[in-house]
């Protein structure tokens, strides 16, 4: 009887444990199915969109880029008013640094930075003009014919040469009559300032023969379309 039960308990025992190798079978090949099915197949994957950034790759790490940086559409007009506006930047550091700091302002800095403001501004003319971002008016042309608002758009670039070549003669005639007269504090003539205006001004107008012929040879100006210049701004 001993020797029965013992057998017994032992088949019994036998029995449970061949069951749980079993159980520990069955739960290693669910976990390693659950874990193959949180794995993404790049196989099984969707081909991204032409165009489409990911932020993240596959491996979950960041993957952005940054823009290469493009400065062939600035024109020498742009960078002739960039020049400009850090001297002009320098000019104002240095007022307010003997102003505030030795306590002793420099005068002459004052005068030269409205100077130099004056000059940013009108070289700024032309390249704002090469790249049409003056301001417009286009809402006329939204209830206007193709043929009408095409006529207007070419009567606006005829006007803006014109305008642009005038103010070139008008500032030549105010050079002569300004003659050797000097700044007020520095002692420098004023018709180097209105010489850079004179500048200014003869850029622009050749910046608008320039985008007059563009538009003429496109068929249609920002005016009559004016989502254009927003696709080029971004």
């Amino acid at each position: 009887m001993t020797d029965a039960r013992s057998t017994g308990k032992r088949r019994r025992g036998g029995g449970s444990r061949s069951q749980r190798r079993r159980d520990r079978r069955n739960l290693g090949k669910d976990s390693g199915n659950a874990a193959k099915q949180a794995v993404p197949d790049p196989a099984r994957q969707a081909p991204p969109v032409a165009g489409e950034e990911h932020v993240l790759d596959e491996t979950g790490h960041f993957n952005v880029h940054d823009a290469p940086i493009d400065l062939s559409h600035y024109t020498v007009e742009a960078w002739i008013a960039f020049g400009f506006f850090w001297v002009l930047a320098i000019d104002i550091f240095y007022q307010f640094f003997t102003r505030y700091v030795l306590n002793d302002s420099a005068s002459w800095t004052e005068e030269i930075a409205r100077y130099f403001l004056i000059c940013v501004v009108f070289v700024g003319i032309a390249a704002s003009v090469r790249t049409n971002r003056h301001i417009h008016v286009d809402l006329v042309y939204r209830f206007l014919p193709r043929s009408a608002g095409r006529a207007m758009s070419t009567l606006v670039d005829l006007i803006r040469i014109m305008f642009f070549a005038y103010a070139v003669v008008l500032t030549w005639q105010m050079m002569q009559k300004m003659g050797n007269y000097k700044m007020t504090i520095v002692d420098l003539p004023m018709n180097s300032v209105y010489a850079v205006c004179a500048f200014g001004f003869a850029c622009a107008a050749a910046r608008s023969v320039q985008v007059a012929v563009e538009h003429w040879r496109r068929g249609y100006s920002v005016l009559e379309r004016p989502e254009i210049a927003i696709e080029k701004a971004l």
